[in-house]
């Protein structure tokens, strides 16, 4: 088993009402004079209806037009990136009380950026991590990767119960917009998704113990990966001479409703569990189709997703880090109510849905 020590979400300092980067990028991609001009009602449209109210960029709105193509971008995610990264791990690492140097293994994602060395690598040195540190660089999970990576972590903390695992994610998604593309896909990802970084420190079973986390601290029962077929044209990147350029269904939302439910069964089956042992529900916020899919398919009841639908209008999609900045919400707003069992721990699902098409669920116990 392993424990969550801390999770540290983070954002950029600039932030922005959906309303004034929906104008900014009505000139990017829908410039007037051009082919594109005609999409510009259903940007407005697509944008007001995507459930999201604000959102943290690397850049003011205006600065994307000036940026050069992918190289422009791709440098721009890079040095921001890396700050942002910087920051989310050394928050991450304070709230858990451990130093750089005590970190075994780094798990680093991103899906908006492409590096190497990796970010991970660049910020190794002023970050403090030990030069014998084990590196996992992911690229291609997308929305996924948050819980991915607390999945991955946790299977090698199972193996090695001294060690300490960070996990990092660094999305600025906003770099990813394409200028030339006025298709439906890229009109909505315009609008849904914004910029933002996190961290999360876990540790095994008797790093925890000598750290005295015991039951405070978050841990992580049990996950479950699932890869559907002949979903990869779902959800992904299309890469060109211009960056990434979304793939964006329709289906994705009916994939999740007729998937999700025996995915959550998959999992707690194993431990004599059900949906209606599972106290809360941390949901990797893609938008709001997938979020009512989500619902409905899990029989939830109103408000079960509150957290997320909160996080998807504060700071919209982001990408890996989101699921990561609801389950750092919802530990924030004090985990659980305590219940009739007095102080025995709480169930808590926390599930992604990502590029392949996929899903990554992980099983919680919270103390209440």
């Amino acid at each position: 088993m392993s424990r969550i020590a801390s999770v540290a979400p983070v954002l950029p300092e600039r932030s922005y009402p959906q309303e004034r980067i929906t104008e900014a990028l009505v000139d990017l991609v829908c410039p007037p004079g051009s082919p594109a001009a005609a999409k510009a009602p259903l940007l407005r449209r697509l944008h007001r209806s995507g459930g999201v109210q604000r959102r943290h960029l690397v850049l003011p709105p205006e600065e994307y037009a000036h940026l050069d193509g992918f190289t422009g971008a791709n440098d721009t995610w890079l040095r921001e990136g890396a700050a942002l990264g910087l920051r989310a791990a050394r928050t991450a690492l304070d709230r858990a009380g451990l130093a750089a140097d005590d970190v075994d293994v780094v798990l680093f994602t991103t899906v908006t950026g492409v590096a190497a060395p990796s970010l991970d690598a660049r910020i190794a040195a002023p970050l403090g991590l030990r030069p014998d540190v084990k590196r996992l660089p992911l690229f291609g999970l997308g929305c996924v990767a948050g819980a991915s990576g607390l999945a991955r972590l946790h299977d090698h903390l199972a193996g090695h119960p001294d060690d300490v695992a960070l996990l990092l994610s660094v999305e600025l998604c906003s770099l990813t917009v394409q200028r030339d593309d006025p298709s439906t896909a890229n009109l909505v990802a315009s609008g849904l998704f914004g910029d933002g970084a996190a961290a999360a420190v876990l540790v095994g079973e008797r790093r925890a113990a000598a750290m005295g986390l015991g039951a405070s601290s978050p841990r992580v029962v049990a996950t479950r990966s699932h890869l559907y077929p002949g979903t990869t044209d779902v959800l992904g990147w299309d890469v060109g001479g211009t960056g990434f350029r979304i793939v964006l269904s329709a289906s994705l939302a009916d994939v999740v409703e007729a998937h999700l439910a025996e995915d959550v069964k998959a999992l707690l089956a194993p431990l004599g569990l059900d949906r209606a042992d599972v106290t809360r529900w941390v949901a990797h916020p893609g938008g709001p189709r997938v979020l009512e899919a989500a619902a409905r398919a899990l029989a939830l009841d109103p408000g079960a997703l509150a957290p997320s639908w909160t996080s998807l209008a504060q700071v919209g999609n982001l990408s890996s880090a989101s699921v990561l900045h609801v389950l750092a919400d919802v530990l924030a707003d004090g985990g659980v109510e305590q219940d009739d069992d007095g102080g025995a721990p709480q169930r808590c699902v926390l599930f992604a849905l990502g590029p392949g098409f996929s899903a990554e669920l992980v099983l919680l116990e919270l103390a209440p």
